[in-house]
């Protein structure tokens, strides 16, 4: 292969984030198409970085046989469609979470494209976090002993737009499938049994689109370990992201980024930076490398490290929490799964 070839399926702001990283960090690899229902925000797009095709018709991107794979960054209610499509053209697939809302088409989607024999990797950003990604490692190599307990902190500065929340999967499949990521991650085990106290703390009208904006979740892995996750969808000060996983042999926690790591003291206190205030900040680095994972896998016929069980199970967990929060009770995650 001379050159990987890309093509990128959505235009919006993740889909410019992939852009720019594959035009200005991937020798490998260039943008060679851009599809998207708004063919202006396309050509908008294909124009910054000098992509020579942009279109309307994502199918433009699959019919191409000079396209070797594609970014599916387009609504949720798209992606196991466009999987299954892309699988079937022999075309290699990177795709932003969630796969689907129900495991039934997450499991088709996974069995088409092991039966063409493409890669599939999802986008879980986090685990390429380096502070999040030195946790895993230090898991790994026994720094903290047996992992006991997790916590994770995880608050956006505020809430999407109503009409995104209406076609997201609520806040457990959008925003808190990532925790449920992390927390399998991290642990390196899977999550057995959750069960959720949450309710609308900060948006009456995310309550009337039937979602909840606050959350205490709370799981257990199959090893024994414990876990829990605290959402928010508005904090005031920024975006907050904290782990600590607790061992037998010790601790280790990841604290917020900010824009810079100093503490001012003066007579009336100590002041620092608030945290990043959004998710495009927090994690550039973290978007830059999962891209450069997914290129790299291609080149050298190497395994993702994100795959299509992976993006199965934290939906499994996503809807089992959802479950708990119906019935009022703990849930074990096979539940969730179709007989």
């Amino acid at each position: 292969m001379k050159k990987l070839n890309i093509g990128i399926i959505g235009a919006g702001r993740i889909g410019k984030v992939h852009t720019e990283t594959i035009a200005q960090n991937i020798g490998d690899a260039n943008v060679a198409a851009i599809a998207d229902t708004n063919v202006s925000e396309a050509k908008q797009l294909a124009g910054r970085f000098r992509v020579p095709i942009y279109t309307k018709n994502y199918q433009d991107i699959l019919n191409n046989p000079e396209i070797n794979a594609v970014l599916i960054c387009s609504p949720t209610n798209t992606h196991a469609q466009y999987i299954v499509e892309a699988a079937k053209t022999g075309k290699h697939i990177f795709c932003e979470k969630p796969i689907d809302l129900d495991l039934v088409t997450i499991e088709n989607a996974i069995k088409v494209v092991e039966e063409n024999n493409v890669k599939l990797m999802v986008g879980f950003n986090r685990r390429f976090d380096p502070n999040f990604k030195k946790i895993k490692q230090m898991v790994v190599d026994d720094k903290i002993g047996e992992p006991h307990i997790l916590k994770i902190t995880s608050r956006d500065p505020g809430p999407p737009p109503a009409e995104y929340i209406a076609v997201s999967g609520g806040m457990f499949l959008d925003m808190t499938i990532h925790d449920f990521d992390m927390a399998r991650f991290i642990v390196g085990d899977e999550v057995d049994e959750v069960f959720v106290a949450a309710g609308v703390m900060v948006d009456d009208k995310i309550g009337k689109l039937g979602d909840v904006d606050t959350a205490l979740i709370t799981l257990r892995f199959k090893n024994g370990a414990m876990g829990v996750i605290d959402n928010s969808r508005k904090a005031v000060y920024g975006y907050d992201q904290r782990i600590e996983i607790f061992g037998s042999k010790g601790m280790i926690k990841v604290d917020n980024n900010a824009p810079d790591n100093h503490n001012y003291y003066n007579e009336n206190g100590v002041h620092a930076s608030l945290p990043l205030n959004f998710f495009m900040d927090r994690y550039v680095e973290a978007y830059a490398r999962e891209i450069k994972e997914f290129c790299q896998a291609i080149i050298e016929d190497k395994p993702v490290s994100v795959d299509g069980r992976d993006g199965l199970l934290s939906v499994a967990i996503g809807l089992a929490v959802k479950k708990s929060f119906v019935e009022k009770r703990i849930v074990k995650v096979s539940e969730v799964f179709p007989d």
